[in-house]
């Protein structure tokens, strides 16, 4: 059976990793993207006191950027590869100090194992890309149950009118209903958000290759 995206195909981090691609395949444009990332956060309201969740965190993109500006201790990380997290840590983290290793924690199927209870933003980024649409559905439904003190995740996705096959995104990337990189609908989305307990809110922020930015936001935070 096809994997549903390369990066769930066998023996595709062992390889990467071995060429030192650990930057290159979580989708290049490393400090422009981290920035945009922690931008977008600061936007949505993160402070330095904030715990936050980095889902889909890669080799620390964002992480480099956001360490050392939160609180010591207050960044947490997951990945379908614990060991790109550990990668990024290694070659690309200044700030070692303020992240526990620890925190970084390998994470197929958006169970969160480990992870406190209070975190207060997450963010996925170019995460649902990647994944088809009950993957989102699921993943929105355990953050919900999961961090009661959650105040907003942020995640993107790329969009198409429904019953489209294949669109060609603005930047020139060509996603697809049935395989990555997926899209979906805005109806689609909206559903999963509501389904999951959250608000949904579409922001006008364009992003690198075309992406879509949502805020999930519990229905009691502003």
């Amino acid at each position: 059976m096809k994997p549903i995206s390369p990066y769930h195909a066998p023996g595709f981090y062992d390889t990467a990793l071995a060429r030192g691609r650990h930057r290159d395949i979580v989708g290049g444009r490393w400090n422009e993207t981290g920035t945009i990332q922690m931008d977008l956060l600061r936007a949505a309201g993160l402070q330095p006191h904030h715990r936050l969740l980095d889902i889909g965190a890669g080799s620390l993109r964002l992480g480099c950027k956001a360490v050392p500006w939160l609180d010591p201790g207050h960044y947490w990380a997951t990945d379908l590869s614990g060991a790109l997290m550990r990668r990024g840590y290694d070659l690309e983290l200044a700030e070692k100090d303020c992240l526990p290793p620890g925190q970084l924690i390998e994470d197929g199927d958006f169970a969160f194992p480990g992870l406190p209870d209070d975190i207060d933003f997450a963010i996925a980024f170019a995460v649902f890309t990647h994944l088809p649409l009950d993957h989102l559905a699921r993943a929105l439904s355990r953050i919900r149950a999961r961090f009661p003190r959650l105040q907003r995740l942020l995640f993107t996705v790329f969009l198409a009118p429904e019953g489209t096959a294949s669109l060609r995104q603005p930047d020139g990337v060509v996603t697809h209903a049935a395989r990555a990189p997926y899209h979906f609908s805005e109806r689609a989305v909206q559903a999963a958000v509501a389904a999951a307990g959250f608000a949904a809110s579409r922001q006008p922020t364009r992003l690198p290759r075309g992406q879509a930015l949502w805020w999930a936001t519990p229905p009691q935070m502003p």
